[in-house]
């Protein structure tokens, strides 16, 4: 007959043997390597967290790192994932350009690759591409300054300058050549006048969406062809250039009773740029909510591992300069004024705390 030790000594070890095996079956899915491009930008945080959270969830051990804006450093980081068995790679690339090497390495791996909002060129080893409509988000700032303009009721002529992202992110591209599909016939009638006279991405690109870059640019805007004459509109692709354009704008007497604020757009809702915009500085952004992208992401990774199949909403925009990439692409929104706290805090993507 058992005794009480012998009895609880062999439900301890069941017990055990059942932790270890539910710990295996935890880790059974792999790992997915997460590489983004930097800290300094809020929404890149907030987008790692969110892959983070649903991966976890979903039973996948996770690899993030952040490359803070070095290309050698994010080429060296994915590298690692390839080494240390990544079943796939999610990549917010620094420079969509240089990944081909890397990536090359990862098929021969078999590594499912997915490009995370900004798209890998150059290359026919990248699987999925997951991202918002990035050509609506530039027609949605343009139609911002159009409508605060009033230029479908045939009010200007009005000053206006342009800013383009930077130039090795393709999404840089979209952004600027949507928002000019909105302007353009404005500026061929003269409702809009461009200052400065500098148009195309040749000339309005900010490397790296640098906001010191464009409060420099700004200022010499200003000083150079505005001395007597006022900036009406700025378009903005992303608002830490915003900021930096409000800082040079505010340093020649703008924002003040005799001298309002530009229209000014923006992208991705940052905490500050929604501050800005509720003090009456800058005027709309484009939100772009992360954690639907992460879950996209999500889907994308639990089908390519299972066999499933990969879905995806479009076949035909994104071409890498190799291949089309199969995309799923979300929906962005415009944000002002009126709509703020519907979009952002009663969706739970922000506080009403964090703005007051």
């Amino acid at each position: 007959m058992l005794n009480l030790k012998t009895i609880m000594a062999a439900a301890l070890a069941g017990l055990g043997a059942l932790a270890l095996s539910s710990a295996a079956m935890a880790q059974s899915k792999g790992t997915v390597g997460i590489a983004m491009p930097t800290k300094s930008s809020a929404r890149w945080i907030d987008d790692g967290n969110n892959i983070v959270k649903v991966l976890k969830e979903r039973g996948y051990n996770t690899d993030l790192q952040y490359a803070e804006d070095d290309i050698p450093n994010q080429l060296s980081q994915i590298e690692n994932m390839v080494t240390k068995g990544s079943k796939v790679l999610v990549i917010a690339a620094i420079d969509g350009t240089t990944l081909s090497d890397v990536l090359k390495q990862a098929k021969a791996k078999g590594i499912t690759v997915i490009a995370y909002d900004r798209l890998i060129r150059d290359t026919p080893n990248l699987d999925y591409y997951a991202t918002f409509d990035n050509f609506q988000v530039g027609v949605l700032q343009a139609q911002s300054i159009v409508d605060k303009l009033g230029l479908k009721d045939g009010k200007g002529p009005f000053n206006i300058e342009l800013f383009g992202g930077s130039p090795d992110d393709n999404n840089a591209y979209f952004f600027y050549n949507g928002a000019m599909s909105v302007l353009q016939p404005y500026l061929d009638s003269g409702k809009l006048v461009i200052g400065s006279g500098q148009k195309g991405m040749d000339k309005v690109a900010t490397l790296r969406w640098d906001g010191a870059t464009a409060q420099a640019r700004m200022d010499n805007l200003l000083s150079a062809f505005y001395g007597k004459k006022r900036v009406d509109a700025v378009l903005s692709p992303y608002d830490g250039l915003s900021i930096g354009i409000i800082s040079s704008l505010k340093g020649v007497g703008y924002g003040s009773a005799d001298q309002p604020m530009p229209v000014i757009s923006g992208q991705d809702a940052e905490v500050p740029s929604i501050k800005a915009m509720l003090r009456g500085d800058q005027y709309s952004t484009i939100f772009k909510d992360t954690r639907d992208l992460a879950k996209v992401t999500a889907d994308m990774v639990d089908a390519s591992l299972s066999g499933k199949e990969v879905q995806v909403n479009d076949t035909k925009t994104y071409n890498n300069g190799v291949k089309v990439v199969p995309s799923y692409l979300l929906k962005p929104v415009v944000v002002d004024k009126s709509n703020w706290e519907k979009v952002l805090i009663d969706s739970g993507y922000y506080k009403k705390a964090q703005f007051q």
